[in-house]
């Protein structure tokens, strides 16, 4: 029987397709690529096809950056079964993107892959696997589906609904801002993604321009489960107390807190945050760093949008407002209140929940400043306040005073007649 063939090294692996790049591009001959091969051996052992390509002058420094970007798709290709990877479509620090192909199913998906530097932290894996857990559970036309997670090789990935579009972010930074109309339009769509994934019992936690993406025809779809999280998870909820998960520019007063009892409010402020960019052209706070911009969602007053647009209507700016509550309390009641004040200002009606909530917001603050507002019985004599005893009051004394005196001229009457 013959014996079968060692396996192949991720570095043999990175060279093949190294060496077939540069074929391929016209930067060498197979020959010159063969050549520098050959001198990976003996002293040189350990070397790689790239240091000696660039070494014998061959390709530049830079060059080769480019030639390894263009190559990462290929390797991870090689390490998902079932798909072929077409091209890179994004990166962050949390993952990177790929546009990719079905092979069973004939379809364009997008592959978000965990990197490499983050697969032996246990705590970076498990979010990535919660991710993909949180958005098959989710069925919405206006949530990016979740099609498959797993581990492949050395990565860990997870298959997603491809969206050909644009985001939010992409529109604000080229435009500006919306049009009320068009801004109404997508948060629209937004607000019942997340009314399903409330009922569903999932809280987003990371609602932003850059997580809604807008497909050629225009639909909204919510994107990026990577902070999500069960209501009911308490577990988890109790492992993250005291850290602020989310985005600084749109991130709830509670989650900056780190209480663990966040829930589908977050996700009403974050909408709000989102909503208020969109139609103003301008982050609701900004600060020279993440922890300024943070302090401003805890302490500073928001400026009424309808006050950086004043072509907005107050029925907006009322729901911007009522969405980015500092007190939770003084938010929508359920994202269902929300869609129903949406879709009112949509048909050119009043917001009617969010005038409840200014008027409950209204009446909470005169109570709370009640006390406050009350002057006390030795700063202004003759003033009863509210809560103190009567009997502690000058004017009461006063009466008893007058009352004695009038019964005693009585009496002092009666005698005198009687005498």
């Amino acid at each position: 029987m013959a014996e079968s063939s060692p396996p192949t090294t991720e570095a043999e692996n990175t060279d093949s397709l190294l060496a077939r790049t540069v074929v391929d591009q016209g930067l060498a001959t197979a020959e010159d690529v063969e050549a520098c091969r050959q001198t990976l051996t003996g002293d040189a052992a350990g070397t790689t096809l790239a240091t000696a390509l660039v070494s014998r002058g061959i390709v530049t420094a830079k060059q080769l950056e480019r030639i390894k970007a263009a190559i990462e798709p290929q390797k991870t290709a090689q390490q998902i079964p079932g798909y072929q990877i077409l091209e890179k479509l994004g990166a962050g620090a949390m993952a990177t993107v790929f546009k990719a192909r079905q092979m069973s199913l004939d379809r364009m998906v997008a592959i978000k892959v965990l990197p490499r530097k983050h697969t032996n932290n246990p705590q970076f894996v498990q979010r990535f696997y919660a991710e993909g857990r949180a958005a098959a559970k989710l069925n919405h036309p206006n949530i990016v589906a979740a099609y498959d997670v797993g581990k492949a090789g050395e990565f860990h990935y997870f298959v997603m609904e491809y969206v050909q579009g644009r985001t939010v972010f992409d529109d604000i930074s080229k435009n500006q801002r919306y049009s009320e109309r068009e801004a109404l339009h997508i948060v629209l769509q937004i607000a019942r993604a997340l009314e399903h994934a409330h009922k569903a019992g999932f809280i987003h936690r990371d609602v932003k321009p850059k997580n809604i993406m807008i497909t050629k025809e225009g639909t909204a779809k919510l994107a990026d489960m990577g902070l999500a999280r069960a209501v009911s998870d308490r577990e988890a909820a109790e492992a993250e107390a005291g850290k602020a998960f989310g985005t600084p520019y749109y991130i709830s007063p509670e989650q900056i807190r780190g209480e663990i009892d966040i829930d589908f409010r977050a996700d009403i402020y974050g909408l709000g945050a989102t909503f208020y960019h969109m139609v103003t052209g301008q982050v609701p706070y900004d600060g020279p760093n993440p922890s300024a911009v943070m302090h401003k969602h805890l302490k500073a007053e928001l400026v009424p949008p309808d006050h950086i647009n004043p072509t907005l209507s107050s029925g907006i700016g009322e729901i911007i407002e009522v969405c980015m509550a500092k007190n939770r309390k003084q938010r929508y009641t359920s994202t269902s209140d929300l869609l129903h004040d949406l879709e009112a200002v949509a048909k050119g009606e009043a917001p009617v929940q969010a005038r409840k909530k200014f008027d409950f917001a209204a009446l909470e603050n005169m109570e709370r400043e009640a006390p406050d507002a009350a002057v006390s019985a030795d700063s202004n004599p003759g003033v009863i306040t509210a809560g103190s005893p009567l009997t502690s009051q000058p004017l009461f004394w006063l009466a008893v005073g007058g009352w004695a005196a009038a019964l005693l001229l009585l009496v002092l009457l009666l005698f005198s007649l009687v005498k």
